[in-house]
């Protein structure tokens, strides 16, 4: 067994929202319901990264699993502790500091709405999965012990 395999099963399991269908974030962007499935399907789990703070030189953790439900695209990994980044995003996680998950993505098809100025995004290459600090999208979240923050509002369809 190589040292790489030995690690690759350690590590913090997390889980949360990396994107809420519907829900605009903080760069007006909606994604859609459906918005994932292309990039699941093509790339799927093994393709996507799980990074600190959207570094391709800081891979963190593996995602286990990515699909669409009800409310957006659900995402489970592992912080893997084989690694500096990895150990240290698990200790901020558990400590509460750090909850925030963010996309990395190229838009393949979109449409702004020229009334209310919100880009829906219908179809999305996701590339990576970051936790980060300050998430664009204010319910792009992992799941944590303790109180929560408030439910996200004004769903649009």
């Amino acid at each position: 067994m190589s040292a790489a395999s030995a690690h690759a099963g350690e590590g913090t399991r997390i889980s949360g929202y990396a994107s809420l269908f519907g829900v605009p974030d903080d760069a007006s962007d909606v994604v859609v319901r459906g918005a994932f499935r292309r990039s699941l399907n093509e790339r799927g789990i093994q393709g996507i990264r799980m990074l600190w703070q959207h570094d391709p030189g800081r891979p963190i953790g593996i995602w286990d699993e990515a699909r669409e439900d009800r409310l957006g695209l659900r995402i489970t990994g592992r912080l893997l502790a084989g690694t500096a980044a990895g150990r240290e995003a698990a200790v901020l996680v558990a400590a509460g500091a750090l909850d925030g998950l963010s996309i990395g993505f190229r838009t393949r098809s979109a449409r702004r709405d020229p009334a209310t100025g919100l880009r829906r995004i219908f179809d999305i290459d996701l590339w990576e999965v970051s936790l980060v600090t300050f998430p664009l999208h204010p319910g792009a979240r992992i799941d944590v012990p303790g109180p929560r923050r408030p439910a996200p509002t004004g769903v649009l369809s």
